[in-house]
């Protein structure tokens, strides 16, 4: 086995081997979990080094990423869990923070940083922190626990949401959900409807849809796609009109939009609310400060959903939000609209990058955040969507018009790859927020 003298910095420069810095970064794990045994930091070190050693191809030299890989592997293997987790915690602290460093203070302040910590806390503790440990965790037969475990976090992320909605009852008159496309927005606000219900307030939804302008006022692409992810494809002002006057107390005619023919009807539907009623909105721009600007900011609540799934894929990396809802988009958009996945795929590009200009900006100024991540969906793409990813890479592998879903197609592949599929998806209850998508729920949308 080689020794192991040298190791390449993430910048990629290469820097002296020093295997104290290992010992020195389990000890301070186990610190943090109130150990205080620097010779058992010691062992566990030289097991890392043993193991890097017999890993390492002769002639290459090993990087820190590689060398905190393992670290992980050897404090799990030895039953040091605590350890490991207060380990993988700081990591990804210090990941945090490079990142911070590397972009402009404009895009890492649109990251929940304080959420996502949770959902990585949650994800270690369920022992669903990478797709190694979910495979394993299927593979001992436990996949209905992980569909009960995780469906019970997002439930109590619902209800803590309900609670600061109630303790608001007397000045709140607009709940605004909002999210990316396919984060799971219908299931949480039917969700969320039925708590608030139950506790006693009066929910009135309003279906911005119906504010879509004639599809022949919208622009296409090359490739013909109309783009119906931007919030000026909705008449923002009869939005914002109607709105300031519901809460004021008057009567409204909303319009109808028919999506069959692509026109807008305009005073359709008569509306208006009673001293009681609260404005449920359910919309993929509902952070976008130009729709509810005649409202005042107390008298909105805002939600937003993003699934911020915390688990490492098979190279390392942790796995992309925008892929988890792109499977989910495919999925339902094959059941419910009839698309081709093919064409969601070709699609995303305009998703992507709506989301950066209209929803990611306005992430911080929301009042809660309900994470959709659901680590059991993963197996269930496996089974699913596998084939047809590998498809698409040679299918776009030469078509540089369809640059941006061959680089898609390939991550995905790379992840679904990496998953063990489930066959019986029987244990997925009829209410789960995976329904919304693969189809089977229960729930009235």
């Amino acid at each position: 086995m080689p020794e192991i003298t040298q190791v390449v910095k993430r910048s990629g420069a290469i820097v002296l081997f020093s295997q104290e810095r290992i010992t020195n970064a389990i000890y301070r794990a186990a610190v943090a979990v109130g150990g205080r045994d620097r010779s058992m930091a010691e062992r566990l070190s030289d097991q890392v080094v043993r193991l890097l050693e017999a890993t390492t191809p002769a002639g290459e030299i090993p990087s820190v990423e590689d060398i905190q890989n393992l670290v992980e592997k050897v404090l799990i293997e030895n039953g040091h869990a605590r350890t490991a987790k207060a380990y993988i915690l700081y990591r990804n602290d210090r990941t945090r923070l490079r990142e911070q460093r590397a972009v402009r203070e404009a895009a890492s302040g649109s990251i929940p940083w304080r959420k996502v910590y949770e959902v990585l806390n949650w994800a270690i503790d369920h022992d669903l922190h990478t797709v190694e440990r979910l495979n394993a965790r299927i593979a001992r037969g436990e996949f209905p626990d992980i569909v009960r475990e995780t469906d019970e976090a997002y439930h109590q992320d619902i209800r803590r949401a309900a609670e600061i909605i109630d303790d608001r009852r007397h000045e709140v008159k607009i709940v605004i959900i909002a999210g990316p496309s396919s984060s799971g927005k219908t299931t949480t606000t039917t969700k969320l409807s039925q708590v608030l219900t139950d506790m006693g307030l009066s929910l009135v939804p309003l279906t911005v849809d119906h504010y879509f302008y004639d599809l022949a006022l919208h622009p296409k692409d090359e490739h013909g796609d109309y783009d119906y992810e931007t919030p000026q494809a909705l008449d923002l002002a009869l939005i914002n009109e109607h709105l300031a006057r519901l809460v004021a107390g008057e009567a409204v005619r909303i319009p109808y939009y028919d999506f069959k023919t692509g026109r807008q009807h305009r005073d359709h539907t008569p509306m208006q609310l009673g001293p009681d009623d609260i404005i449920l909105i359910d919309s993929l721009h509902g952070l976008y400060a130009d729709m509810t600007t005649a409202v005042e900011p107390e008298r909105k609540f805002k939600l937003y959903i993003e699934p911020l799934l915390q688990m490492k894929g098979p190279d390392g990396r942790y796995v992309r939000w925008t892929d988890l809802r792109l499977m989910r988009r495919m999925e339902r958009d094959a059941a419910h609209r009839a698309y081709d996945p093919r064409r969601t795929l070709e699609h995303w590009h305009y998703v992507r990058s709506s989301e950066m200009r209209n929803i990611l900006p306005y992430v911080n100024s929301v009042d809660h955040i309900v994470a959709s991540g659901l680590p059991y969906e993963l197996p269930v793409m496996r089974r699913r969507l596998f084939d047809s990813f590998a498809q698409w890479i040679v299918d776009y592998r030469d078509d540089p018009l369809r640059q941006d879903a061959y680089e898609r197609a390939v991550r995905v592949h790379a992840l679904l790859k990496g998953v063990t599929p489930v066959e019986d998806e029987s244990a997925i209850p009829s209410d789960s927020l995976l329904r919304e998508f693969i189809g089977g729920s229960s729930l009235k949308y």
